[in-house]
């Protein structure tokens, strides 16, 4: 059997026979080996989401709750459009664009967050499993959450609030604006932790 000329520079026509024991192996075969780094060029060739699901079957110490989370994620935001593309196939292209899709289908930002990092996750495990070379994953700052901060109520309207609710709520409501007191705090608090001038309140349960 003889070689014919390949896309990259090599020797042409040199024999493609296996060597005999001892022997170096021809050099067509020997950058071959080079090109797929010693590995078979079949490896990858397994479909995301056959891969994803058996991650979260075989991660050891995962929590139901995050199980869900993360079956939720793979469904509503990676299934649709990545479930079949196999793991040699994904490039760096190919994320972005994923990414691209979900943010202009208005998808929450704090969601691409997370799924971003689900999907990374997976495939650096692929490249410890020898499936992949690299983790095609590299958006800076893209499993990164920011979530919107929140709004915070004037005092005007905290005072419109507690004039809009039944007058038994009304301290309630100035409470937990004025003090920062918690939920727990606030719901255990009794006439005798309040002082005779009502200027002073006292935390005795959590």
């Amino acid at each position: 059997m003889w070689g014919a000329e390949l896309p990259w520079s090599l020797p042409r026509l040199l024999p493609l026979d296996q060597p005999a024991e001892g022997q170096a192996p021809p050099p067509v075969t020997a950058a071959i080996d080079r090109w797929h780094g010693g590995r078979d060029p079949d490896v990858g060739h397994v479909a995301l989401g056959t891969y994803l699901a058996d991650w979260i079957a075989h991660r050891p110490g995962l929590r139901p709750r995050t199980v869900d989370l993360y079956r939720w994620l793979y469904g509503k935001y990676i299934e649709p459009t990545m479930h079949t593309h196999l793991l040699s196939e994904i490039t760096p292209g190919t994320v972005r664009a994923w990414r691209a899709e979900l943010i202009a289908g208005g998808a929450a930002p704090t969601m691409v967050a997370k799924a971003y990092r689900l999907l990374r996750a997976v495939l650096n495990t692929a490249v410890d499993d020898e499936l992949i070379r690299r983790n095609p994953c590299r958006i800076k700052g893209a499993g990164i959450e920011r979530a919107p901060e929140r709004p915070t109520a004037t005092v005007a309207q905290v005072f419109d609030l507690a004039n809009e609710v039944p007058g038994r709520f009304r301290v309630l409501i100035l409470l937990a604006a004025f003090t920062s007191l918690r939920y727990g705090e606030l719901a255990a608090l009794r006439r005798q932790d309040f002082d005779p001038s009502y200027t002073t309140v006292t935390v005795r349960r959590p």
